[in-house]
């Protein structure tokens, strides 16, 4: 079974009705990045040790009936100024290249108690400032569907990744449209919640009186889970 494309909505079903286990899911995500990634340019870093280990004992979990969390096995992308604890979060710049977090984002906290799978950082614009992810250090992120067009900005890593069927969903943040616009450009499903639904604590902020986080997917629906 591929499940590259398959939405959030259906690899939960999968899952409970143990049709899938969540390391052939990260397997499948693993492959498919390995084949699309160095042409979309759209993560920064893996976390492919912890995202096999994870699901492996999701496996487990799975097995004996106890698949508690609503995002259980469920693989994500999360857009790289989003505090990752123990995995190397740059926002984009050669300014936090190596630096890795000794402690954890909420909305991290939250997905890990939901049971999620983290597979890597997705790019984005130096510092979430740019519309394009073209003004990332480290790679230009191309549009999936048109690779001579921007994927949009700054969470452009976030859209690609999701357009591509590399991630089911992924998160991004938006100040002034930066999860609206790629996911515009992307043909794809982006929220900028309502200002202080979602926790900030972990966002690397460029405004924080108008910064949000919120989630990217392919479908309307996949976008109401994920939230």
């Amino acid at each position: 079974m591929t499940i590259r494309y398959e939405s959030v909505e259906n690899l939960i079903k999968l899952i409970k009705n143990k049709e899938v286990k969540p390391s052939q899911i990260v397997s499948d995500i693993y492959d498919a990045i390995e084949e699309t990634d160095p042409t979309i340019k759209s993560f920064l870093a893996l976390d492919k040790e912890n995202a096999i280990k994870k699901a492996q004992e999701l496996d487990e979990l799975q097995a004996k009936d106890q698949m508690e969390g609503k995002l259980f096995g469920i693989p994500m992308g999360i857009k790289d100024n989003i505090i990752t604890e123990g995995v190397e979060t740059t926002c984009a710049s050669k300014m936090l290249e190596g630096f890795v977090p000794i402690y954890e984002s909420t909305v991290m906290n939250k997905l890990h108690n939901e049971q999620a799978i983290l597979i890597g950082k997705v790019n984005m614009d130096e510092f979430a400032m740019g519309g394009s992810t073209e003004t990332s250090y480290y790679k230009k992120t191309v549009n999936p569907f048109d690779h001579t067009a921007v994927p949009g900005g700054s969470s452009g890593g976030s859209a690609a990744a999701v357009a591509a069927g590399l991630v089911p969903f992924t998160l991004g943040s938006d100040t002034g449209g930066s999860i609206r616009q790629p996911a515009a450009y992307c043909g794809i499903v982006g929220l900028k919640p309502t200002y202080g639904r979602v926790s900030r604590f972990g966002l690397v902020a460029f405004a924080s009186s108008l910064d949000q986080i919120g989630p990217l997917t392919r479908t309307v629906k996949d976008n109401a889970i994920s939230t």
